[in-house]
């Protein structure tokens, strides 16, 4: 019986790891504390999971003490992104194994903090890149290992956040770099991970541009040149666009998201915190709009470009090789789109032949049917069957974020950006 305790008790921490171990892990796993800055969020954690009650709860400067009381053997992290690498490094100080939710980090210098600590620490690393795990992209994955498309040249990897899901990260904390480390951190990290991991190649160069084209003060979409407004509250949020294609004049519509919660009561009672901060205030200091090329070190060639506001959500993937070409265009959350949509597909075209198109068998559950089987293998141990690893390191968490750093970076300083010189970390190669 491995003992847990979760630092940050946000609702991805419900979701993704406290509801699951009571509901399908208890046999192997017991929840033993809960800490967090707010007590509010105990609360509502401890009204939507039964039988916790007896968890005792700890305020964040109160770690030396949840361990010392209940002696955990893994700590789980899912706080706010800048808040990961002190739970993290404070954990293998004690030898205790860590999971954390992306982004491991928010820098790449606590990237190199995480690394170096655990190489002094009996305890592990994992980072919860669930990504990986969508049946389409282990399906990828298998396909590469096969040698289907021989050594990979490049990859075109186009993202697409919609307006609901985009316009959020400008609502919350995440529209402050210092918080979130910008967008292509705490979101592309996700996406830099995959592409990576396909590759098992290291990134090396990165160059990129990018913008603030839709939110903040100078939007053309911004109704009054005002800071300090609430979407609850505010007078002119009848003439936001962002507002109007979500809501109705009388009440909000019901949207389904993975990420966000629709029952904004809930997070609007937590302490200091509000999901609905607007969109167009002049103290975001992040981009929306990304374009990047990624050089890797065994050749391949990343053509990367992600978008916060677009009618739609999904990505469209190319991956070009020297013995043929896979295609695949993906459509997240069906409901909101405005259109009808087809049933994905990998589509394979050998170099010389017949094209071939695949259709992959789907799970059930959140991010495509990833989170569940991540879930196994956090909470169980990795499948041993499994013919690759998947389940993802302190390294592969230090890359990820890495690269992103390098996209901001290289926008702002209008340069190319080494991987290696960010994180100062010799050992990569």
């Amino acid at each position: 019986m491995r003992r847990f305790a979760v630092c940050g008790v946000s609702k991805r921490a419900i979701g993704m790891f406290i509801q699951p171990m009571l509901e399908r892990f208890s046999s192997t796993c017991r929840l033993v504390g809960l800490l967090d800055y707010d007590p509010k969020r105990f609360e509502v954690c401890k009204s939507e999971c039964e039988g916790i009650d007896h968890v005792p709860e700890y305020l964040d400067h109160e770690f030396d003490k949840m361990i010392q009381e209940t002696k955990p053997d893994v700590i789980i992290v899912a706080s706010r992104d800048d808040t990961h690498v002190t739970y993290i490094l404070k954990a293998l100080e004690y030898d205790l194994d860590v999971v954390t939710e992306k982004p491991m980090t928010t820098t790449a210098e606590d990237s190199r903090r995480v690394m170096e600590a655990e190489a002094k620490s009996k305890g592990k690393v994992t980072v919860t890149f669930n990504y990986r795990y969508s049946p389409y992209h282990m399906k990828i994955k298998e396909m590469i290992l096969d040698g289907k498309v021989g050594h990979v040249t490049s990859i075109d990897l186009n993202w697409y956040i919609d307006t609901y899901h985009g316009s959020s990260y400008f609502q919350r904390w995440n529209r402050k770099r210092e918080h979130s480390g910008g967008l292509s951190i705490h979101k592309s990290s996700h996406h830099f991970d995959l592409v990576n991991w396909w590759l098992d190649q290291t990134p090396v160069e990165v160059f990129s541009f990018g913008a603030l084209n839709y939110y903040g003060a100078g939007s053309e979409h911004n109704p009054l040149l005002e800071d300090g407004r609430y979407c609850s509250t505010c007078q002119v949020k009848h003439q936001c666009s962002y507002h109007t294609r979500w809501n109705t004049r009388s009440n909000s519509i019901t949207v389904q998201d993975d990420h966000i919660d629709s029952r904004m009561k809930r997070k609007e009672g937590y302490t200091n915190y509000r999901p609905d901060q607007c969109m167009f205030d002049s103290e975001i200091n992040i981009e929306d709009t990304y374009t990047a090329t990624v050089k890797y070190d065994k050749g391949s060639l990343l053509s990367y470009s992600v978008n916060f506001s677009v009618p739609y959500e999904g990505y469209r993937l190319a991956i070009n090789g020297t013995k043929g070409r896979i295609e695949t265009t993906e459509w997240h959350a069906p409901s909101r789109i405005p259109f009808p949509i087809s049933e994905q597909t990998i589509e394979y075209f050998p170099l010389f032949g017949s094209k071939e198109i695949i259709h992959v068998v789907q799970r059930e559950g959140g991010h495509g049917g990833g989170d569940p089987v991540i879930q196994e293998d956090i909470f169980i141990g990795p499948d041993p069957t499994r013919p690759y690893e998947i389940l993802s390191g302190s390294k592969d968490g230090a890359l990820a974020v890495t690269t992103g750093e390098a996209v901001w970076r290289s926008v702002q300083e209008k340069k190319m950006i080494r991987i290696e010189e960010l994180l100062q970390e010799k050992s990569l190669k």
